[in-house]
C-alpha cells in the first residue's frame, strides 16, 4: 500500500459530511488517508482547505454554495490549492510562516491578521519542533478545528485505543499550548475522517496520552510514518 498515491484519481469518496461542510478522499487506498475539506464560512460562502481535486467533486462543492477561497494550513498540503482557485477564480491563503508551501504558489495571499476572509477561522502557529510549522484553523461561531498534521485519524497516526492520535516525532514534546482554551464541537484532520463525537474529550485524550503512549506508536507506525516523512520532504502531502 503506497503511502501517497500520486496517480491522477478517477473518483472520490465524502468521508465526512454536516450541516456546514464537508470532507472527502481521493485515494481510499493509500495508507496516508489525504482528506480535503469544504466548510461554510460566515458569508455562505465555501472555503477549501488543504484540498485536492478529483472528478465530480465541484458537484458536491456547489451543494454548499459558491467557492470564496482556498486555505493552505501546512507547508506539506500545497496539494491541489491552485487547480481550484483558478477554476473558481478565487485566492489561495497562505499564512507567511509556512514559507515552503508560499514558495510553491504563485500568488499566495498572507492575511494581514491571523482571521482569513469571511470563513470565520482563526489561524494559529503550530511548531512542535525545529523545522516543522503548520497552521490550527479554529472559529469560534461553530467550534470547528482544523489540524492538518501534528493530530489524524488514520491508522497511520493512532495506536491502542486512540480515536484522535499524534505524529510520531510530535508525541516527544506534545504542542499543547497551541490547543489551550479550545473546545471544538468537531475536529476536521488533514489525515482521516473527522470527529463528531466528544471532540472535546477525544483531543484531551490524545494530547495527555501522546506521550506516554509513544513506545506504542514507535512499535505500531514508526516505520510507516518515516515512510510518510519521506514522501512529504520529496512532494505534496
Amino acid at each position: 500500500m503506497p503511502i501517497y498515491d500520486r496517480s491522477s484519481p478517477s473518483e472520490y469518496e465524502i468521508l465526512d459530511r454536516w450541516d456546514s461542510g464537508l470532507g472527502w478522499l481521493v485515494h481510499p487506498n493509500e495508507a496516508g488517508h489525504r482528506t480535503s475539506h469544504a466548510v461554510v464560512g460566515e458569508d455562505d460562502g465555501v472555503w477549501l482547505i488543504d484540498p485536492i481535486d478529483a472528478p465530480g467533486i465541484d458537484e458536491d462543492l456547489l451543494t454548499l454554495g459558491d467557492v470564496r477561497g482556498v486555505i493552505v494550513c501546512s507547508n506539506y498540503h500545497v496539494r491541489d490549492a491552485e487547480v481550484f482557485a483558478a477554476r473558481h477564480n478565487v485566492p489561495v491563503y497562505c499564512p507567511p510562516w509556512l514559507s515552503r508551501a508560499a514558495s510553491q504558489l504563485d500568488e499566495p495571499i498572507e492575511p494581514e491578521t491571523n482571521s482569513v476572509g469571511t470563513s470565520g477561522f482563526e489561524l494559529y502557529r503550530c511548531r512542535p519542533f525545529p523545522g516543522w510549522s503548520e497552521a490550527v484553523a479554529y472559529r469560534e461561531f461553530d467550534e470547528t478545528l482544523y489540524v492538518p498534521d501534528v493530530l489524524g485519524t488514520s491508522s497511520l497516526f493512532t495506536v491502542s485505543e486512540e480515536q484522535l492520535g499524534m505524529y510520531l516525532l510530535c508525541r516527544f514534546a506534545p504542542p499543547r499550548g497551541v490547543f489551550e482554551g479550545l473546545s471544538p464541537q468537531r475536529i476536521l484532520v488533514g489525515h482521516g475522517p473527522g470527529i463528531f463525537e466528544s471532540p472535546s474529550a477525544t483531543l484531551k485524550s490524545a494530547l495527555d496520552g501522546a506521550r506516554r503512549r509513544l513506545p506504542a506508536a514507535l512499535r505500531t507506525n514508526g516505520w510507516e510514518q518515516l515512510r510518510a516523512l519521506t514522501a512529504a520532504l520529496g512532494d505534496r502531502s
